[in-house]
């Protein structure tokens, strides 16, 4: 089903420059989708590192549960990624299903099967029979080539609108290495450690130890501050993978790192707020900025309260300047707040304080930014010192439309 691309895209897909070591091809298979690819092959240079961060869902899919086993190896050679089946909720098929996928890719790839890491998207609680991609894997490994990301971000969209990647270089161990990821995600968006698909590689020398305290840190301050919907997914997945081939000493030292988790951190941020630009139905980008909570988890989740509300995304579909939803979002929050302390500004302008309505405020001024795509909501609550932002977009009728016709 085809939707109506995002008034919030990316104007242009990004330059991906190739990453050493990394070969990518697609295929349509037909899973679910027509007359578009819908598996997706990356293939590794022996050697990789790899790191990766999960749903804890407690109904989550088979390829997460693989994909969480075979990280304790440490290296990966391929990534097998479907796009219509989520593989999730499907008992013992669905265990035998990334068992045959892992064997057919190790065969051909001269690897352990431990090695191929997998994540599937799509309908929850349909066996996916392993033909469809195993079918297709000899052909997807001969064919692989570096550098074709635009075909690679598409073959794994469901609803999205739009492919969503993202680029960046940074200096680590004596050389400039490349860091490029791709994403998809756009409804069921709820993270609870990261969230979506996101798959990411770099061309850099680090140990699997170093990667994954990398990688979650810029998975916590990224995907794990976004939310669409509300709606924690059975298959969230973050993979990273890195080849080596960049040729840098490797370092462990936070100081030596510290180039390379800055842009790492801004390539997660960019694909989250992609994420969340691409929410089902979104026509605006919101932005929640909560200051003096009792610390920064309590903030964050008075944040995700007002971020998830029904009633205040709403209203921001509606352009109304209701902001009695947020003093009712952040007072059900369950964190301390002082209802006589709490200040509260829309696009810059100061609309409650001191536990009431600003007498200066005047609705009109704020008109222009609630039109606007970029809306920005701080409150500060008034407690302590703790402060969180998060991301989201507003839900209009056409998540209705979009979710009602899901599997139709």
């Amino acid at each position: 089903m085809a939707h109506q691309v995002s008034p919030l895209a990316p104007a242009v897909f990004p330059d991906l420059p190739p990453v050493a070591g990394v070969r990518l091809a697609a295929a349509e298979t037909g899973i679910r989708y027509k007359s578009r690819p819908d598996v997706l092959l990356a293939v590794m240079d022996p050697g990789t590192s790899v790191a990766g961060c999960f749903t804890r869902s407690k109904s989550r899919s088979a390829p997460v549960d693989w994909c969480a086993s075979s990280l304790k190896g440490g290296t990966a050679r391929a990534v097998v990624i479907n796009a219509g089946n989520a593989n999730a909720f499907t008992g013992k098929a669905g265990v035998a299903t990334v068992t045959a996928v892992a064997k057919s890719a190790a065969k051909l790839l001269s690897c352990k099967p431990a090695e191929i890491f997998q994540a599937s998207t799509g309908v929850i609680g349909e066996p996916l029979d392993p033909a469809y991609i195993t079918r297709a894997l000899p052909k997807l490994a001969a064919e692989a080539e570096p550098g074709v990301w635009s075909m690679a971000a598409k073959a794994i969209m469901t609803t999205d609108t739009f492919p969503k990647a993202a680029t960046a270089k940074a200096k680590l161990g004596g050389k400039i290495v490349t860091i490029n990821g791709i994403a998809k995600g756009s409804g069921m968006i709820a993270p609870d450690m990261a969230t979506m698909l996101v798959f990411i590689f770099t061309d850099a020398a680090l140990a699997p130890r170093t990667l994954q305290k990398l990688l979650t840190r810029s998975v916590g301050a990224s995907f794990n501050c976004i939310t669409v919907d509300g709606d924690t997914s059975t298959s969230d997945t973050v993979l990273m993978f890195a080849t080596g081939q960049a040729g840098n000493r490797r370092v462990t030292a936070e100081a030596d790192l510290k180039s390379f988790a800055k842009a790492l951190d801004g390539l997660c941020m960019d694909l989250a707020h992609q994420v969340a630009k691409d929410g089902e139905g979104a026509e605006k980008f919101i932005e929640i900025a909560i200051t003096g909570a009792e610390n920064d988890k309590a903030a964050h989740r008075i944040a995700m309260s007002v971020a998830n509300s029904p009633l205040v995304k709403t209203a921001i579909a509606g352009e109304d300047a209701n902001w009695g939803r947020v003093v009712m979002a952040i007072g059900k929050a369950g964190e301390k707040a002082v209802r006589d302390r709490l200040r509260i500004r829309i696009g810059g302008v100061t609309v409650a304080r001191n536990g009431m309505r600003d007498p200066a405020y005047k609705e009109a001024e704020i008109m222009p930014h609630m039109k606007g795509r970029h809306i920005v909501i701080e409150a500060d609550v008034g407690v302590g010192k703790g402060r969180s932002t998060v991301w989201t977009c507003d839900l209009t009728h056409r998540y209705i439309d979009i979710n009602g016709s899901y599997r139709s």
